[in-house]
């Protein structure tokens, strides 16, 4: 009885596998243009809200990547190599996994006041580009930052020697995200 019952349970199962298989293949493929369509549209979507992010002041740039001005890259934990910019104060932070450091995570922690906030727009391109400068008690940074639709960001900072550091990553919102900032340099 019990093998009985096993394979009629066996066999409605099947056939509903064999119902699923075949509406997913009877559904209909969108054609190359209604997905390029479809991605200019999201696209678009992304533009404004990464635009709303950046004029509220809100949000934190976390970094994948570091680059200098050689060019040479290096994989960031993203949690402590941060840009984080909070109204009118601001946050610059270096770390490595050691914790070996001025601030406790490996780097150094640059905390100050937002100046010379500038925002502008490329809709053709979808790009935003924003220029500031960070005011903190270790130098003054220039930072020179593009996102695009997509969510990929790189910040420019230079500071008050002849270098340059590049932070490549994405944008954040300051409740989403996890960075960690050490104790501020002084």
């Amino acid at each position: 009885m019990k093998t009985i019952k096993m394979k009629a349970a066996t066999i409605i199962g099947l056939l509903v596998m064999l119902i699923l298989s075949v509406n997913a293949g009877a559904q209909e493929k969108l054609t190359r243009q209604e997905k390029k369509d479809a991605r200019k549209t999201q696209l678009a979507y992304n533009f404004h809200i990464i635009d709303s992010l950046l004029m509220t002041k809100k949000f934190v740039l976390e970094a994948d990547w570091l680059r200098d001005k050689y060019g040479n890259q290096v994989n960031v934990p993203s949690g402590i190599n941060f840009v984080r910019v909070d109204g009118e104060n601001g946050v610059l932070q270096t770390g490595t996994n050691s914790g070996i450091g001025y601030n406790g995570v490996g780097g150094e922690t640059a905390e100050g006041n937002v100046d010379n906030w500038k925002l502008s727009k490329n809709f053709k391109n979808m790009n935003l580009t924003v220029e500031f400068h960070l005011l903190s008690n270790i130098g003054n940074f220039q930072i020179f930052m593009t996102v695009n639709a997509e969510n990929v960001a790189n910040a420019t900072i230079s500071g008050n020697g002849p270098g340059k550091l590049t932070w490549s990553g994405h944008l954040n919102t300051l409740n989403n995200s996890t960075v960690f900032k050490g104790q501020a340099t002084y």
